[in-house]
């Protein structure tokens, strides 16, 4: 079964295929300049997730959440979906609500990129700005603490709770990157903020192809520069947060990162946000203990919701002369 399954049909008056049947099917790219130290025989491919038609890995769960809901008959006769999120996921619910005449409100951090603030404005979300250096959790307790007092407005979504978010990975991502390696994957790397792209995937490519090695990453301190990532010992844990699939997750600073980041666009062309260029860092420092292999990590979104971190982009800028021709 996959998300495309799920779909909601005629029967349910809503028109949704026109967005859900572009959900997921993303391309898996090798890269090719960054990994030239690596062993020949050793191999290292990205999940292009901004594919998906809200521009990130979170259409995947953001579908699958809204579907059982609407279903399960949780969402409609005017309730208001509610959730915290630290941009990507609200896009997508934005998205698909909209699509869906569905209101929607978030709890979001005040320090999210200006773009994603935008971008959630002219979807028409109701935003609930919420203090900065509280970044996700002061987010998620807002959220809580407006589920509590109005349920009869809201639906909480509770992303981090919620069971659709890993079932959506694994009934898509684990199953495309099974198929897109013809099952020669040997190791999976994913961030932890939610966790569900990790514990879906995992799960799935554990059960169809048990060789393969699971690797977590996460931000190596509590205050971090890694938007949409957590550093699980400081932070409230999800409820879909399995520590036995997760083990000790490797540690990413958050200026390694930005320089990945940098180094994709120049030498790839893949122009991904931040927590991107963590992914590589991480699927590198597992590809290069490596003789032989095939690691695959999952790229979350573009850098276009980033632009404005001028710190990062206008840092790395370096002037370039070239001869008159």
């Amino acid at each position: 079964m996959t998300l495309l399954d799920l779909k909601l049909t005629e029967s349910n008056t809503i028109p949704l295929d026109s967005l859900a049947c572009h959900v997921g099917n993303t391309p898996l790219l090798p890269l090719r300049r960054v990994t030239l130290r690596l062993p020949p025989r050793v191999k290292v491919f990205v999940k292009a997730e901004w594919f998906n038609p809200g521009g990130s890995v979170k259409d995947r769960p953001a579908l699958n959440i809204i579907q059982n809901a609407i279903l399960n008959g949780d969402l409609g006769r005017g309730k208001r979906l509610l959730d915290s999120t630290s941009g990507n996921m609200g896009i997508s619910y934005a998205t698909f609500c909209a699509a869906l005449g569905i209101p929607v409100t978030l709890a979001v951090p005040a320090s999210a990129s200006s773009e994603r603030i935008a971008m959630l404005n002219a979807l028409g979300a109701e935003l609930i700005l919420t203090d900065p250096l509280e970044g996700s959790d002061g987010a998620i307790l807002k959220a809580r603490e407006l589920a509590a007092e109005f349920p009869d407005k809201f639906w909480y979504a509770n992303q981090y709770d919620n069971e659709s978010n890993w079932q959506a990975h694994y009934l898509s991502t684990g199953p495309e990157i099974a198929r897109q390696t013809n099952g020669q994957i040997t190791h999976f790397v994913a961030g932890l903020g939610t966790s569900g792209t990790f514990v879906g995937t995992g799960r799935y490519l554990n059960e169809r192809l048990p060789q393969v090695k699971t690797i977590a990453f996460q931000p190596d301190a509590p205050f971090h520069g890694l938007e949409g990532l957590k550093h699980m010992p400081s932070a409230i844990k999800p409820g879909i947060y399995d520590e036995s699939l997760v083990g000790t997750p490797l540690e990413v600073r958050t200026e390694a990162a930005h320089e990945m980041t940098i180094r994709l666009a120049r030498e790839e062309g893949l122009f991904v946000g931040i927590s991107s260029g963590a992914a590589v860092v991480a699927a590198l420092k597992i590809a290069s203990e490596l003789d032989e292999g095939a690691v695959v990590t999952v790229l979350p979104d573009a850098g276009y919701k980033y632009l404005s971190d001028k710190k990062l982009w206008e840092g790395s800028l370096r002037t370039q002369t070239f001869p008159d021709v």
